[in-house]
């Protein structure tokens, strides 16, 4: 891996692509005519002492579930079991558990990296913290992740998972309420909301719920206030094993996938929920999620990590769209939204990256640029310029 990193700096000229081997959005760890350095067999899982595990970047999170699961212990990941280890770790990490667990990037003790000068290195709270405060939220602009280690969750046998189809009569009154509700609710229940388009009629919207309880009448009961925002067309409740829930076939998304947008809201206000049922009558197919953000990622102080959205209890993205018409009701939009989540989003540029990091926090990433990766050589995902000027011709 060092040797991969060197021979990338001697040949900055080109494209660089860092490929953990799960699946992704954007496409950015692809390239055509470049550099690929793919850490796929790097995919080692294994169990340490004291309810920890160290990971390899190239493990897929349905793999790391299935392997924790005899132990009755879990990590909170993302919500599809294709995807790598490399990427979301480094990024965040929204999924199943996120309300009660919080985020990935929370529960890891240490990373081990290559920097841009090809050193190995170790980044914890107590070893290197500036880099490990980095990699906890931008680490694609930091150096390669090789191996993680973090410390778990316990989970019981089963959780349940419900499927919900709703024909709500009105699009933004319902939004709202899901929000309401969902931040009311006990926080071992998470929802993501699915909403598709298809650029003229009613969009569908489907609900995925999951409650981390195997007694089915807790799981009922915390999933009724739910169930109650609007008419069920149809519905499916059932306890399964969470690494089943992350058992998903394999999935590979290469270079150039589909426009995709996200951004992090605090609450599904008013305008916020106007402004989504707005975009959904545009004239574009697009799918649109809104996520559940929110529960115990409050609980570390939003300048713990370079993840900064502590106090967003929702991430919303659309997959699909691009249109002139849909593009200008999603700028419509940022007004109300707060930050925005790399991993969704398909756009570059010093904008997003400014709608991605605080102020403080940009300016501290910036100077962390500048001591572990001056000249750029990490540059093909979210670009930190060590500047704000800075610019080069690559």
């Amino acid at each position: 891996m060092q040797d991969a990193v060197l021979y990338a700096d001697r040949h900055r000229q080109v494209p660089l692509g860092i490929l953990s081997g799960g699946h992704g959005i954007s496409g950015r760890s692809l390239n055509d005519g470049g550099i690929v350095i793919a850490v796929d067999a790097l995919n080692d899982i294994t169990l340490l002492d004291g309810n920890r595990a160290r990971l390899g970047p190239g493990a897929r999170w349905g793999d790391v579930a299935a392997a924790l699961a005899p132990h009755g212990l879990s990590l909170t990941a993302g919500d599809y079991g294709s995807v790598g280890v490399g990427g979301l770790a480094t990024a965040g990490g929204i999924g199943w558990l996120v309300r009660e667990h919080g985020l990935t990037i929370d529960h890891l003790l240490s990373v081990d990296v290559v920097t841009a000068n090809g050193e190995l290195v170790r980044a914890s709270a107590a070893e290197n913290p500036d880099l490990f405060w980095a990699m906890r939220g931008a680490g694609a602009n930091f150096g390669i992740a090789v191996s993680f280690e973090f410390d778990l969750d316990p989970i019981g046998p089963q959780v349940g998972f419900a499927m919900l189809v709703y024909a709500p009569d009105d699009i933004a009154a319902f939004l709202q309420a899901w929000g309401t509700t969902i931040e009311h609710s006990h926080p071992t229940v998470t929802g993501t909301l699915i909403l598709s388009s298809s650029g003229h009629g009613t969009p569908t919207v489907q609900a995925l719920i999951v409650v981390d309880a195997d007694d089915p009448d807790t799981v009922v009961e915390r999933l009724q206030p739910l169930a109650a925002l609007a008419p069920v067309a149809n519905q499916s409740v059932q306890l399964m094993p969470y690494h089943t829930l992350l058992s998903q076939p394999p999935e590979q998304h290469d270079h150039g996938e589909p426009h995709g947008h996200s951004s992090l809201a605090r609450h599904l206000t008013p305008a916020v929920s106007e402004g989504l049922a707005h975009l959904l009558t545009s004239n574009s197919s697009f799918f649109l999620t809104v996520r559940s953000a929110g529960g115990a990622v409050a609980d570390t102080p939003a300048d713990a990590t370079a993840y900064a959205w502590r106090n967003a209890n929702f991430l919303i993205a659309t997959l699909g769209g691009g249109s002139a018409d849909f593009e200008a009701r999603w700028n419509q939009l940022l007004p109300h939204f707060e930050g925005m989540y790399l991993s969704f989003e398909t756009d570059t540029g010093p904008d997003v990256l400014a709608r991605a990091f605080p102020p403080a926090h940009l300016k501290r990433l910036r100077a962390l640029k500048r001591t572990w990766d001056p000249t750029g050589l990490f540059r093909d995902n979210f670009f930190i310029h060590p500047t704000s000027t800075f610019h080069h011709n690559f």
